[in-house]
């Protein structure tokens, strides 16, 4: 999805330093390949042609099982403005069907987005909702979990800073992962135009579990966060490994948004080795929330589509064109 997640509604760059990495480095230090060049969701393999439609479609995430895909959409049947669908598959060499609206009480009638499952049928996710007294922000972080007999439980907010990750911004792209025996909520906070003051470039934050929820968010150290747009983070399992959106515009960049990767060597180290994905899932126009798999070996993300006025490389991806205002992307690499 483009920039910032405004839905028109409301590296790891080859480092100049010495010793830098290039990508076929980094891949190989990871122990995966390069990834293959990107295809849209609903072109591949039998997938549904429901993946993606003529709406704004982006924020896409695998369960870690693999048999289940969220998404956000603004398509015709939701509650209003962006909500959260999912697509199931039989097993993990099927392919997609037709999402389905998840309904109430995880959509609402205002933008419900950036979807993502944890292990225990959990979902954290996004909402603009506004409760008195309850919302902190813009877009605050919920989590909910799914019961066969009573479907989806009424969503617990997490709490406001300074106790908790919610802030009066607009936080985007939860990402649970467990370190140390602890769970962290990696984050992104931002300011969207429609907020007073205008735009703020987003940064990603980082939280520990605390008492059943999260605590406040601290400023990520390392090669991540910049005087660009940092949004939308998401850390492999085992921690190692970081995919995010940025337009930091560091050399390599394409364009827009574009999909960096972050890594480290272990759990208590700093993330480095800031890397563009490059050509294969970058373009010209802006790439978003991307998220590994469980396996690590698919990356799913959003790409906005062409725009009057804006030329697509001859060279680049975006020369199929998109079916909509944002489509759902996918590429795999294999582990090496």
């Amino acid at each position: 999805m483009h920039e910032h997640m405004r839905f028109s509604r409301g590296g790891i760059v080859i480092l100049v330093a010495a010793g830098a990495l290039t990508f076929a480095a980094l891949a190989s230090a990871v122990g995966f390949s390069d990834w293959s060049p990107a295809q849209k969701i609903d072109e591949i393999g039998g997938n549904s042609s429901e993946l993606n439609t003529s709406a704004l479609d982006g924020c896409p995430i695998q369960s870690p099982d693999g048999l289940s895909l969220y998404v956000a959409s603004n398509r015709p049947g939701g509650k209003g403005g962006l909500d959260i669908w999912m697509a199931t598959r039989a097993s993990t060499s099927a392919p997609w069907g037709a999402p389905q609206n998840l309904g109430e009480p995880v959509n609402s009638a205002a933008d419900d987005f950036c979807p993502t499952p944890v292990h225990g049928n959990g979902l954290l996710f996004v909402s603009r909702k506004v409760v008195v007294g309850v919302t902190c922000g813009l877009g605050d972080i919920y989590f909910t979990r799914y019961n066969r007999n009573h479907g989806w439980s009424e969503p617990q907010h997490y709490a406001c800073a300074p106790a908790g990750p919610n802030t009066i911004l607009d936080e985007q792209g939860p990402s649970r992962v467990e370190i140390d025996g602890k769970n962290h909520l990696y984050f992104s906070t931002s300011a969207t135009a429609t907020q007073v003051g205008g735009p703020v470039n987003g940064s990603i934050y980082v939280s520990e579990e605390s008492g059943g929820g999260f605590g406040p968010g601290v400023l990520v150290a390392g090669a991540v966060n910049s005087a660009g747009n940092d949004i939308q983070p998401n850390v492999r399992k085992d921690g190692l490994e970081m995919v995010f959106s940025t337009n930091q515009g560091h050399p390599g960049a394409l364009g827009g948004q574009d999909v960096y990767v972050v890594t480290r060597s272990s759990a208590s180290d700093s993330w480095g080795n800031l890397t563009n994905l490059g050509p294969a899932v970058n373009t010209a126009f802006s790439e978003t929330r991307p998220s590994l798999s469980w396996d690590a070996r698919t990356l799913y993300f959003g790409r906005g589509a062409a725009v009057a006025g804006q030329a697509c490389p001859s060279a680049s991806p975006c020369t199929e064109g998109g079916t909509g205002a944002s489509d759902i992307y996918v590429t795999t690499r294999d582990k090496q």
